[in-house]
């Protein structure tokens, strides 16, 4: 909680009998007891005509293109030779050994031979966008989409290169993009959280909840993951049955005092603000989550373009749609997350041992929801204020992993994402990979490069966006970045 302590709206707890230490204890064990107290002092003090919290929507640096972000991130490596990336060398070179490349850039070091895509390319669109076979829904929107074909990661090991591109950094311990967002922007909304993950209900990506993590910034600013495997979103969201309103408002009351004393002898305590404005928050998400996951009251159509129906891509379905009323809801950052960890059979797009029976199951599941959201913001028209964002960790290798293979090992020095909506060119590629998808032949685009652009289209100029922290003025770009000026509208 922010503002002088003195300020604060007074709460009388000697007015009312005090519950014993056993009672106490008993009521608040479900987690809540301090939300409510909290929602208490946010009415309050607003009713005091207190300046607005600190989590409130904060200026840019300069006029925005985009209000809020939505990211699709694919766990595991997508294949930018056989999804959107097509090489006709690569197809007159199909099984002959790869020279001239220098060491192999592998995961595993197994080295085989060229191997085509296993999909067939076809342009689509007034743009004419060479998309395979493999994301038939995706194709349909290429005329919406900007293209780069030039990333470049540091990492070929999945959970540094993960969080690189969640965080900017290889290691942890930094920021992710949402809550550097959070931080700089505030949120719209103030009854839901300014940065929300959807994790696939599969699994959490490697590195888990890392990757929404809000590092050395304040704790409010991290993700909120949602209980995608359940429809409870977020776990002790609701009071207690078995506890009466009464005995509520005893502990709220008593918390009150607790608080009230613990700031008063901690002034400036900015670790205890931002547990105070969680708190704050998980109160008056219990009306605003409820409605704004409801997913019942969509219509039949709607439900159909998602595929909530379809077993293949149910869960992800659920989380596109539910991404998109969290963005109408005012939610700044919401991240949807393709695919979870390791496993076998594998639940993401690692496809080391046969690529198009694992690309296939993949993007069964993501190919349709993908376009849905791309559609259903354009319709709506959330698209003109929304930057999309699709990405994934790095791409795969156009050599075979091991001789007679049919799978490809991880590749970071090419691979192709892309962008969507508000700011971005549309049915546009920027940059490109060699003749058989190896290295960047032209733009190479870092991860820096990448958060640049992107807090660039949020009004935000990544140099300026800084937090102190050990002696340094710390960004999610660290030292680095340039905006690809190639694609901004």
């Amino acid at each position: 909680m922010s503002g002088n302590p003195r300020h604060w709206p007074a709460f009388a707890p000697e007015s009312t009998p005090l519950v014993s230490r056993r009672h106490f204890l008993s009521n608040t064990a479900g987690g809540l007891g301090s939300v409510a107290l909290a929602w208490m002092l946010s009415r309050d003090r607003s009713r005091a005509g207190e300046a607005a919290l600190p989590s409130s929507a904060r200026a840019p640096h300069h006029a925005p293109k985009a209000k809020r972000v939505v990211q699709v991130f694919c766990c595991g490596g997508v294949s930018h030779l056989d999804t959107f990336d097509y090489k006709p060398e690569l197809e007159r070179m199909d099984g002959k050994a790869m020279e001239g490349k220098g060491e192999n850039l592998g995961f595993f070091g197994q080295p085989g031979k060229l191997m085509k895509s296993v999909y067939e390319f076809r342009r689509h669109g007034q743009s004419g966008s060479w998309v395979s076979s493999l994301l038939p829904h995706l194709a349909g929107c290429v005329d919406d989409l900007c293209f780069v074909h030039s990333m470049f990661a540091k990492s070929n090991n999945h959970t540094p290169a993960t969080f690189q591109m969640n965080s900017g950094f290889t290691l942890n311990g930094f920021p992710c993009m949402g809550a550097w967002m959070s931080y700089g922007l505030g949120s719209e909304n103030e009854n839901l959280p300014a940065f929300v993950v959807l994790p696939d209900p599969r699994g959490l990506p490697a590195g888990g909840s890392i990757n929404w993590a809000a590092g050395f910034l304040p704790a409010n600013h991290q993700g909120v993951p949602f209980r995608t495997h359940s429809r409870d979103p977020i776990v002790d969201l609701h009071t207690p049955a078995s506890v009466g309103a009464d005995a509520r408002a005893a502990d709220m009351r008593v918390l009150a005092g607790m608080n009230r004393e613990f700031a008063e002898a901690h002034a400036g305590d900015q670790a205890f603000a931002a547990r105070l404005r969680s708190y704050e928050l998980a109160a008056r998400m219990q009306s605003s989550i409820p409605e704004a996951t409801d997913l019942d009251g969509e219509s039949a159509s709607i439900r159909r373009m998602y595929g909530i129906d379809d077993p293949a891509n149910r869960g992800f379905g659920r989380n596109c749609l539910m991404a998109r009323r969290l963005l109408e809801r005012g939610v700044r950052f919401v991240q949807i997350i393709n695919g979870g960890a390791f496993g076998s059979p594998r639940i993401n797009w690692d496809g080391h041992e046969n690529l198009k029976e694992n690309h296939d199951t993949q993007a069964a599941t993501m190919d349709r929801p993908v376009a849905a959201l791309i559609q259903d913001l354009k319709q709506r028209g959330l698209l003109e204020d929304t930057l999309f964002v699709w990405s994934t960790e790095f791409g795969r290798g156009p050599a075979t992993q091991g001789v007679n293979a049919t799978g490809r090992d991880h590749h970071p020095t090419a691979f192709t994402c892309f962008l969507a909506g508000a700011g971005v060119k549309r049915g546009h590629h920027y940059g490109s990979s060699d003749e058989i998808g190896y290295f960047v032949g032209e733009r190479k685009v870092t991860i820096p490069d990448f958060h640049a652009t992107i807090l660039h289209l949020l009004g935000i100029d990544h140099q300026k966006l800084t937090f102190y922290h050990n002696g340094v003025n710390r960004r999610l770009t660290d030292v680095h970045g340039e905006v690809l000026q190639g694609v901004l509208s």
